[in-house]
């Protein structure tokens, strides 16, 4: 598969028809024993008028990122609610740019997970996160039926 220019080898294109995720679009992700990295080409929609991310884009990005990291760990495809999520915005991030949301660290314990990490620019930290996130005892409540399991896991 050819990636668009500017994104790294081994990302790979996020599925769409995620519901609000399909906002950060083209967003790619990578997961693996390595952990989980999700990245996005920033273009004029993520923008706000001052041409710069949008801080919700920032947050969406965190929040998937941080999300997919736990359930990646707790070995989970059913979603994971968020419980808390705080972000620390460092820098901008501007059309153009690949951002990239790595989760650093991640620490699961019976009914929730934690995890933490950084959204890197071209030059530098743009944002640093850390997110709690419950992980209900059944597979979820769906609007339609379940995704299939790759498209939340990553496989």
């Amino acid at each position: 598969m050819t990636l668009p220019p500017g994104v790294p080898q081994g990302f790979e294109p996020l599925s769409t028809g995620l519901g609000f995720t399909d906002t950060l679009q083209p967003s790619f992700r990578r997961t693996g024993a390595d952990g989980v990295s999700f990245g996005l080409l920033v273009q004029k929609q993520h923008c706000n008028i001052m041409g710069i991310c949008h801080g919700g884009v920032l947050t969406t990005l965190a929040d998937i990122a941080a999300a997919t990291g736990v359930n990646q760990a707790a070995g989970r495809v059913a979603g994971s609610p968020t419980i808390n999520l705080a972000l620390d915005f460092i820098s901008a991030g501007r059309e153009g740019d690949w951002l990239q949301a790595d989760v650093l660290q991640v620490s699961v314990k019976r009914r929730f997970g934690f995890s933490s990490g950084v959204i890197n620019g071209p030059e530098g930290v743009v944002a640093r996160f850390n997110g709690t996130f419950y992980l209900p005892d059944h597979d979820g409540i769906w609007r339609q039926p379940p995704p299939e399991a790759g498209l939340l896991s990553g496989e």
